[in-house]
């Protein structure tokens, strides 16, 4: 107990010095948060946004049994306001649902993720009417309210926030806790954070046109981190989801062997160095998890998801 309580003080000493304006620590068994600030603050989280925009063309893909092999085209307005895609996408190209998820989460490709929303939202219900891409927004945000998402406000699939003549985007540290959450509950999407590069395959002018995508996540592999996503923008400042795992305890118990997960989020938002914080944060999460499952594991509402 002596060694616990000292890691866990050694991790808020080295945790002291970071910047970070809100951030939150869940666990993601039980939802419980260990450790949080500002964790209601409406703020600006930029490309964490296509966390949603991915898990929303994923939920459709299972539900309609689509293949997410078949192609989407890059429409002309995917660049309307401003976006830019960092694999070289332009409007004709054609790329399959799943590379530009890769895109998308990996490479937090802006254009990938606008052609994601206008493909898909041109075939899920549309009760208003709406262009496109605003109709796969709603439906972004209907995954928000489903998932108690009550500060969060979608308005594009891609998370800029630059334009000053609209309202802007906004979420929270517990509230991206949720949305993470959920996301865990689907392999498929587990496997996309996972991957530290892919080649995907662009479709212009009839040509193959093969691109490797870098992960924009520098922490993957360290401290049993397989995820998440980085986000950055002016107003967001420097964004990140981690997510990180150790293996499963097992107890045994008369005949039966019970098995518990062990994988913790981190949230971090508004950080001036998100990859320094994140790592300080890990360190801290896993000293204050043990903390807590040496208590038993003990769950409240009041201070769970």
């Amino acid at each position: 107990m002596k060694k616990l309580i000292t890691a866990i003080f050694l991790s808020a000493f080295l945790f002291s010095s970071q910047a970070a304006e809100n951030y939150i620590i869940v666990d993601n068994q039980t939802g419980t948060i260990l450790e949080s600030k500002n964790k209601n603050a409406k703020v600006q989280i930029a490309s964490l946004t296509k966390i949603a925009t991915a898990l929303v063309v994923l939920d459709w893909a299972d539900l309609k049994k689509a293949d997410l092999a078949s192609l989407a085209e890059v429409p002309p307005q995917a660049a309307a306001d401003g976006s830019v895609s960092s694999v070289g996408l332009q409007p004709g190209d054609s790329v399959s649902l799943r590379d530009l998820i890769y895109c998308a989460l990996l490479g937090s490709d802006n254009i990938a993720a606008q052609t994601l929303a206008n493909h898909v939202g041109a075939q899920v219900a549309n009760p208003e009417g709406l262009p496109p891409i605003g109709n796969f927004v709603a439906h972004m945000n209907a995954l928000a309210r489903t998932l108690f998402m009550k500060r969060t406000l979608f308005l594009n699939p891609s998370g800029m926030d630059h334009r000053t003549d609209v309202a802007t985007p906004y979420s929270t540290a517990e509230d991206l806790a949720r949305l993470v959450r959920y996301a865990y509950n689907n392999a498929g999407f587990a496997f996309y954070v996972s991957q530290k590069s892919r080649q995907i395959h662009m479709l212009r002018a009839g040509v193959d046109t093969p691109f490797e995508i870098k992960n924009t996540n520098e922490l993957l592999g360290v401290d049993g981190i397989d995820g998440v996503k980085t986000g950055r923008t002016r107003l967001a400042g420097e964004c990140l989801i981690i997510s990180s795992t150790r293996s499963p305890e097992s107890e045994r118990e008369g005949e039966k062997v019970f098995i518990t997960p062990r994988r913790i989020h981190i949230v971090l938002l508004n950080s001036p160095s998100r990859f320094t914080e994140g790592q300080a944060l890990v360190t801290r999460g896993w000293s204050l998890y043990n903390a807590w499952a040496t208590q038993g594991r003990p769950t409240k509402k009041s201070t769970s998801l």
